[in-house]
């Protein structure tokens, strides 16, 4: 008899140039499990070298979007003999490196919230650069609970909200409801639940039309200004756009502009 196959914890739906990927864990409330942030990891980088996808859209089954790290799984490493230290080492650096490969994946990721988005949940949905959300999505760090405080979750939180609404998060685990993120800024739009993905879709169409190389230039622009002063974000960004404006496109687009004219873009 041939064994079971295993189901995947990850689906890739492509529609057309949009790469739509799938937390396949409704199981687990797609829990952040080691073999999914590895799934996660290894289709950013396929994505990232595939010149034919435009924008990513990052999308779950089941009722809840990510319930964050897989805690059973954790557990049980409390068993080894340092007590779990070297595996939870582990897990984190994986899982800090997946979430810095969507900031650094050199095309838009929007994330699809159907449904609770909690803990490591709330951090990949802050990670994304885009985020549309159902009705029924909630977003939580509510690590504090049960004595674990949510830290690396803060670090995307923290960068995407205000911070006494971060900290507030934070030091109280409360779920917040999708109108609530969208008026501080965790996400972008929020829709009826089900339209989510339609929604999601729509937005990434609308930026996958656009220069593939000027969309690159601006999403890695735009994350490392962040982190520097006024002065140094100002000579940083001039010498980007120099070098953006003698692109091929940027001529291309221009002239379109000035003729009246759709431009031709051909992503150099």
């Amino acid at each position: 008899m041939n064994a079971p196959v295993a189901t995947p914890v990850l689906l890739r739906e492509d529609a057309d140039d949009i790469a739509v990927l799938v937390l396949n864990r409704p199981q687990a409330r797609n829990s952040l499990s080691e073999s999914l942030i590895a799934a996660l990891t290894a289709s950013l980088a396929e994505i990232a070298a595939d010149k034919r996808v435009r924008a990513v859209v990052l999308a779950a089954n089941g009722p809840a979007f990510c319930a964050g790290h897989d805690m059973k799984e954790m557990t049980a490493r409390r068993s080894d003999a340092d007590r779990g230290r070297a595996y939870f080492k582990q897990l984190m650096d994986a899982c800090a490196a997946m979430m810095q490969a969507i900031v650094h994946l050199p095309k838009p990721v929007i994330a699809c919230v159907q449904g609770p988005a909690s803990a490591a949940g709330c951090q990949l949905v802050a990670s994304c650069d885009l985020a549309v959300a159902s009705q029924a999505a909630a977003f939580a760090t509510p690590g504090v609970n049960i004595g674990l405080f949510c830290s690396t979750p803060m670090v995307a939180l923290s960068r995407n909200v205000p911070r006494k609404h971060a900290m507030e998060m934070l030091l109280t685990g409360d779920m917040v409801g999708a109108d609530e993120a969208r008026r501080i800024g965790l996400v972008n739009r929020v829709v009826a639940p089900g339209a989510e993905r339609t929604e999601a879709l729509a937005l990434a169409r609308q930026i996958a039309s656009k220069s593939a190389l000027t969309v690159k230039i601006g999403k890695e622009a735009f994350y490392r200004q962040l982190e520097m002063s006024l002065a140094d974000a100002y000579r940083y960004t001039a010498d980007v756009m120099v070098e953006n404006m003698l692109a091929r496109d940027a001529e291309e687009g221009i002239g379109a502009f000035i003729d009246k004219r759709p431009p031709n873009w051909e992503d150099r």
